[in-house]
């Protein structure tokens, strides 16, 4: 990565930082789910036990062990299964609202003839602010595990006595498939950005590429597919080819002419 790619994307996070409006959604929306949403079950499981939403999470757990209570193990089913599917739509909604202004924004601010002037080939400007979307989205993601940990365990703590540490399920989530998940988005939101004639119109992918996750979240509720290590990892597996092939592909067709239609 070069100079000119690196002011590039220190450009566009200058350009959301300095935005209150868009800055306060891209942290509002994601804490408040991975905050709000945990919370609510945590304190269902302590105060609602026998609610018919908590007997069939009760279902769904493969072994008790003896050892642990009723309501430790209902919440780490909880944090360990169901929510890193929950987590998977913050990258995507960050990736949205970054990546949705990329080129679009650029036409917006009349900055776009100015960013084709400088020293880099079509191909570098777009990995550039493939780039800085990347970045942004992995560091909002990684604020959110941090915050729902942080306020899972001392509610978990002081309300059942103990501790819940986070399995094997979150590192493989962290480390691969939402950073692949993130890539999917913001190569598709970046593209599309180059050929859209507003945000708005740009952020309308986004949409549906939250329906496959939706489609998971109900599927844990169901019953019907509990996510375990080797599905996160086949999920993780797919993502990340699916990411590297769009990749590919958008490089491949991506030129000035798109920009300035």
């Amino acid at each position: 990565m070069n100079q000119a790619m690196t002011a590039v994307i220190k450009k566009d996070f200058k350009g959301i930082t300095s935005n209150r409006r868009l800055f306060a959604s891209l942290l509002i929306v994601p804490l408040a789910l991975m905050i709000i949403l945990p919370s609510i079950f945590i304190f269902m499981i302590h105060f609602i036990p026998d609610d018919p939403d908590v007997q069939k999470l009760l279902d769904l757990i493969p072994r008790l062990d003896p050892s642990v209570s009723i309501e430790l193990t209902v919440a780490g089913l909880i944090v360990n299964y169901i929510l890193p599917v929950f987590f998977l739509i913050i990258p995507i909604m960050a990736a949205s609202i970054m990546a949705a202004s990329s080129f679009v924004g650029e036409k917006e601010k009349h900055t776009l003839e100015t960013l084709l002037y400088s020293p880099l080939s079509a191909g570098q400007i777009f990995r550039a602010k493939v780039m800085a979307s990347f970045l942004l989205s992995m560091t909002v993601s990684m604020i959110s595990f941090l915050a729902m940990f942080a306020v899972v365990e001392t509610e978990v703590f002081f309300l059942m006595g103990s501790l819940l540490l986070p399995d094997i399920n979150w590192l493989i989530v962290l480390l691969l498939l939402s950073p692949s998940v993130s890539l999917i988005a913001i190569t598709l939101i970046v593209r599309g950005s180059a050929k859209a004639q507003s945000v708005e119109e740009s952020q309308q992918s986004a949409v549906f590429l939250i329906i496959p996750v939706l489609l998971l979240i109900v599927g844990q509720f169901s019953g019907v597919m509990l996510l375990n290590v080797w599905i996160l990892l086949g999920l993780s597996i797919l993502c990340a080819a699916a990411a590297w092939l769009l990749m590919q592909r958008a490089l491949g067709k991506f030129t000035y002419e798109m920009l300035l239609r």
